[in-house]
C-alpha cells in the first residue's frame, strides 16, 4: 500500500503522497489540526509480537523512562496493514545529540535506567538474541564489497586487519553463545540518532526492542552512538567520553565480572553483526565524509579497544 493509504488507515487525509523522513525505511510525519503532529512508522511483525513491544515501552513509560509510546486514536494503534504492521507515536520536539559531555553522560543514565527496569526473565515474550551462526564466507563476501568501498573513496582503513577481526569474531562466537551471560530486555539500536533531547535524552525509535545480552547493548551504543547523525562527531567516543557514558550508565546498573571479562568478546561479535553488514551493504553510506571518517575510527579503535573499559576509573 502507498504512504497516503497507510496514513488513511491511521486517520489521516492527505492530497499528495507524503514522503519518509528517514532515508532508509517509511517513517511519515502527519498533522491534524488542532492535535500535535504525530509520526507513523513500521514497527515489529505480526501484530501480536507489536502489541507485546507497546505493552513494554509502556512499563518503560511509567517509570520514568522517556520513551515514545502509541498515540491515542479513534483507530486501531498498532495495526497491521498488509505484510507490514505499522504504529503511530507522537512526534517528539527538542534538540539533536552533539557530542556534549552532559549529553554523552545523561544518554548513558538512560540506558542504564533502561536496563535496570528490565526484569530476570523476557516476561513480554520479546524477541530473543541468536545470531551466533556467521561463517567465514560471509566474512570473504562482506570484505569483497568493502574492498571496493574503500578503494574507491580511499578511505584509511587497514583491511587485512579487518579480515582478521571478524574471522576471529567467527571463532569466538559459541563461545559466547553459551556463556550465560546476563540478558535484558532493551529498545535495543540505542544511538544518538534515536534520542532527541528536551533537554533529557527522549527515545524516539524503540522498535527493535529485544531480549539481548545487556553487554551486546552497550557494545553497540559504543561502536555506532554517532552513526547516520550530521550533528554528531564523525568519529567514535575517546576514552574520556566513553567512561562518562559508563558513569552515567553506573548510576543505575552493576555489571558483573562475567560480563568484564566478555567484554572485548562481546564488542568482537557486535562489530562483526552489525558493522560489517553496514560497511558492505549500505553503499549510500560511504558517500557521505562523516560517515566514511566514522567507519576509519571505528575500525582503528577495534585494533585495540583497551582503553574503553565497562566499569568507570
Amino acid at each position: 500500500m502507498k504512504a497516503k493509504g497507510i496514513l488513511k488507515q491511521f486517520g489521516f487525509n492527505t492530497d499528495h503522497e507524503p514522503e519518509s523522513i528517514y532515508a532508509f525505511s517509511p517513517v511519515y510525519r502527519v498533522s491534524k489540526e488542532g492535535q500535535e503532529d504525530v509520526i507513523i512508522k513500521q514497527t515489529q511483525r505480526p501484530l501480536d509480537k507489536a502489541r507485546r513491544v507497546m505493552e513494554y515501552l509502556q512499563v518503560l513509560k511509567r517509570n520514568g523512562v522517556g520513551v515514545v509510546t502509541p498515540v491515542h486514536l479513534t483507530t486501531e494503534n498498532p495495526q497491521q496493514i498488509e505484510e507490514e504492521v505499522y504504529v503511530a507515536y507522537p512526534f517528539i520536539t527538542g534538540k539533536e545529540y552533539t557530542g556534549t559531555d552532559k549529553e554523552i553522560y545523561e544518554a548513558g543514565k538512560l540506558l542504564g535506567k533502561i536496563h535496570a527496569l528490565s526484569p530476570n526473565a523476557n516476561d513480554y515474550q520479546l524477541s530473543t538474541y541468536e545470531v551466533y551462526d556467521f561463517n567465514f564466507d560471509e566474512v570473504a563476501e562482506s570484505m569483497e564489497a568493502i574492498r571496493k568501498h574503500v578503494q574507491s573513496y580511499k578511505v584509511e582503513i587497514a583491511l587485512d586487519h579487518l579480515e582478521r577481526k571478524f574471522l576471529q569474531a567467527v571463532q569466538q562466537q559459541d563461545e559466547l553463545k553459551v556463556t550465560g551471560l546476563p540478558h535484558v530486555m532493551t529498545p535495543h539500536d540505542y544511538k544518538a540518532n534515536n534520542l532527541i533531547y528536551t533537554p533529557s535524552p527522549y527515545l524516539i525509535d524503540p522498535d527493535n526492542a529485544i531480549w539481548i545480552p545487556r553487554i551486546f547493548d552497550l557494545a553497540l551504543a559504543l561502536l555506532l552512538f554517532h552513526n547516520e547523525l550530521a550533528s554528531a562527531p564523525d568519529k567514535l567516543f575517546t576514552p574520556a567520553q566513553w567512561n562518562l557514558f559508563m558513569k552515567g550508565y553506573s548510576t543505575f546498573v552493576e555489571l558483573t565480572e562475567m560480563e568484564e571479562l566478555y567484554w572485548e568478546m562481546a564488542l568482537d561479535h557486535v562489530f562483526l553483526d552489525e558493522v560489517m553488514w553496514l560497511m558492505a551493504d549500505v553503499p549510500e553510506d560511504w558517500e557521505r565524509e562523516e560517515q566514511r571518517k566514522l567507519f576509519e575510527s571505528i575500525v582503528s579503535t577495534m585494533k585495540d579497544p583497551s582503553n574503553y573499559i565497562l566499569r568507570r576509573e
